[in-house]
């Protein structure tokens, strides 16, 4: 394909509520014999709005894209950016919003016809609360309350069972900026219009301490 308080929680989304945060064992340490990597409990998932969720998202983007897989040199940034919306996952600590740890962007390409792009999770955070699939979940529920009818996205062809999981169909293989992916589908069926994109989802770790 291609953010997140004080305000009352929406439901979780796609992931059961834990008592206690993550912690990564993520090498040898001094004192223990190995070092712990906090892990918020919890994501909020929505509609960028402030400045700063904008700017770590690029951030985010250019470190998946441009860094670790090398898709785009330098930045990642296109002429779609001046108008799509952004839409993060904020990790909250004590129900304050932290940092960016997730995004992706949706955009209305005609009437009707949307896409998402730039779908990326920071790499510590791949296997907690699903927050790749709560980003989908709210750019597919957003952009249908906004009248979608069909919404599409060029997925990367080794994401694609997860996209099937979640309810997408493959249309087409092909191949850009070098490397195979899918034309692929929403099941609009499958996602009931949000209207509160701004408070968005919120989804919370499956882990536990390491």
């Amino acid at each position: 394909m291609a953010a997140l308080l004080s305000t009352p929680r929406p439901h979780s989304v796609g992931a059961e509520p834990v008592e206690a945060c993550v912690y990564l064992d993520v090498g040898p340490s001094t004192s223990s014999g190995r070092t712990e990597v906090f892990i918020p409990c919890e994501f909020r998932v929505k509609w960028a709005a402030s400045d700063w969720e904008r700017e770590q998202a690029h951030s985010l983007r250019r470190a998946v894209f441009c860094v670790e897989q090398g898709v785009f040199l330098g930045d990642d940034r296109d002429s779609i950016d001046a108008h799509a919306q952004s839409i993060v996952a904020v990790s909250c600590v004590g129900g304050a919003p932290d940092e960016v740890v997730g995004t992706v962007r949706i955009h209305e390409e005609s009437p009707g016809r949307w896409w998402g792009s730039r779908l990326a999770v920071h790499a510590a955070f791949r296997h907690h609360g699903r927050i790749g699939a709560t980003l989908i979940r709210l750019a597919v529920s957003s952009a249908h309350a906004r009248g979608c009818r069909t919404f599409l996205a060029h997925v990367q062809s080794q994401n694609v069972p997860m996209f099937e999981r979640l309810h997408w169909a493959a249309l087409q293989a092909e191949t850009l900026h070098g490397r195979p992916h899918h034309l692929m589908q929403a099941n609009l069926a499958q996602y009931p219009p949000c209207t509160t994109p701004d408070n968005g989802f919120v989804t919370r770790s499956t882990g536990a301490r390491v």
